[in-house]
């Protein structure tokens, strides 16, 4: 009984995370001028780095009804509340890999019916980003070759493989997806 109530407790807390955090990030989009900066055009140069657990950002994937706050960090809390940002990659807007963590049983739970060509948006206040999934690959934990920079923009979403596993999954499910430019 005591393990059922934790688990209410984590999808409510879960829950009014991202819709706090969801209609805070759309009052801070209403208020930035429109597009800063062209999302078109990559900083070669990063910048500084978030502190972690702040918000980056909403990853939304349109045909699989996914629409999560990121946040920069990859622990145990972030992705309890979020889809994490993996420290040590690229930001959006950035020329690299962003590399992105989710739950399977959680945020990313929709990822095992991700095909390549669907579209996924990040959205910050730096501008919108587009990118197209090129395809999907199951992988060890330690296949963190993944994450390793990339020389165009690229999107890395990891989560726990397979699916239906309970408990520590053994494999991770990646998806990777090209900059969609203009």
């Amino acid at each position: 009984m005591v393990s059922l109530g934790y688990l209410g407790y984590v999808a409510a807390e879960s829950r009014l995370y991202q819709a706090f955090e969801n209609r805070e990030l759309d009052e801070i989009l209403k208020s930035v001028p429109p597009e800063p900066r062209q999302p078109t055009s990559p900083q070669t140069r990063p910048r500084p780095r978030p502190v972690e657990g702040a918000t980056i950002g909403r990853i939304e994937i349109p045909r699989l009804g996914v629409s999560v706050v990121i946040r920069a960090g990859s622990d145990a809390r972030t992705l309890r509340l979020a889809v994490g940002h993996i420290p040590g990659t690229a930001l959006p807007g950035e020329i690299g890999n962003i590399g992105l963590a989710g739950h399977r049983d959680t945020f990313f739970r929709r990822l095992r019916d991700i095909r390549p060509d669907d579209e996924i948006r990040i959205v910050t206040t730096e501008g919108t980003f587009a990118f197209r999934v090129e395809d999907t690959i199951v992988v060890n934990p330690k296949d963190v070759w993944v994450l390793d920079a990339t020389p165009s923009s690229t999107l890395t979403l990891v989560t726990c493989y397979p699916f239906t596993f309970f408990g520590s999954a053994p494999q991770r499910f990646i998806v990777r997806a090209r900059e969609v430019r203009g």
